[in-house]
């Protein structure tokens, strides 16, 4: 079963940051590696125009390998339309994807619809079946009233995240602070409670310039209970890598409580003896 070969997500994936790439840029995808992301999504939606979709896709088996020529994490993001999706699936189950980002999810059926699709590719290419993963995107507020069901829908969920800019379009307002903690708390919450890693900060995915008010955005989710978060800038990458990574002092204190318990454990030898 799927479910019995899978590491657990904590043991199996750091992802501080993972950063978007146009998949149809090829200058873009070609420096991808370079730029110290634990993961790299090769957009295939939003970024992409329509026109260029099918280009993009069938680049990826190439793209894929250059993105992860570094160890990154290499990951798609599909489209939400059926059409669209079904070429996405297509390019995108190939050896060296270890997810697929799904945008818009609104419902665990449109999960398993997903996963039932990705296990007979696998199949059919001798893939080992399991392996890619998936990162949902909750981006409406129907969405959020089914964040426990579609956390726990399949095994193959791995992390959500809150897409801010289209969960703020879809209930008319903008992505700010008020607007945003509420959701953002919600799917940590419910990420949590199903052992998948949360991603996110509570704003703006665009905040580039400003890279203080970025850092501290960043600090903020991680005291949250945040893993990482997803970025569309190199910029955000090396903000991101530092703020959900543990400080010295949590580093320091992780190895004294593995060093008193392999103490402890050394004396309860002596002591059977």
């Amino acid at each position: 079963m799927i479910a019995d070969t899978l590491p657990s997500v904590e043991t199996a994936l750091r992802w501080r940051s993972l950063l978007f790439v146009p998949t149809h840029v090829p200058r873009f995808v070609e420096t991808a590696h370079e730029r110290g992301a634990d993961g790299i999504i090769l957009d295939l939606e939003g970024s992409v125009p329509q026109d260029q979709k099918g280009e993009a896709r069938r680049q990826l088996p190439e793209s894929v390998a250059k993105v992860g020529r570094k160890g990154a994490s290499v990951l798609v993001r599909v489209n939400r339309g059926l059409r669209a999706l079904v070429a996405d699936l297509h390019a995108a189950v190939v050896a060296g994807v270890d997810a697929l980002v799904l945008p818009k999810t609104d419902s665990a059926e449109w999960v398993l619809e997903i996963a039932n699709a990705v296990l007979e590719l696998e199949r059919e290419r001798n893939l080992v079946q399991g392996r890619i993963r998936f990162l949902a995107q909750i981006e409406t507020p129907a969405a959020l009233q089914k964040l426990a069901v579609i956390a726990s829908a399949h095994p193959r969920m791995v992390a959500m995240a809150l897409g801010p800019e289209d969960f703020s379009a879809s209930v008319g307002g903008t992505p700010e602070f008020d607007l945003l903690l509420t959701p953002n708390l919600s799917v940590l919450f419910a990420a949590r409670a199903a052992g998948l890693l949360p991603l996110g900060f509570v704003g703006s995915i665009g905040e580039v310039s400003d890279t203080d008010k970025l850092r501290e955005a960043a600090a903020h989710a991680r005291r949250l209970g945040f893993a990482g978060a997803l970025a569309i800038h190199p910029t955000q990458v090396t903000i991101f890598n530092e703020a959900f990574s543990p400080s010295a002092q949590e580093s320091k204190w992780a190895r004294d409580v593995i060093a008193a318990e392999n103490d402890a454990a050394a004396a309860g030898c002596l002591h059977s003896r």
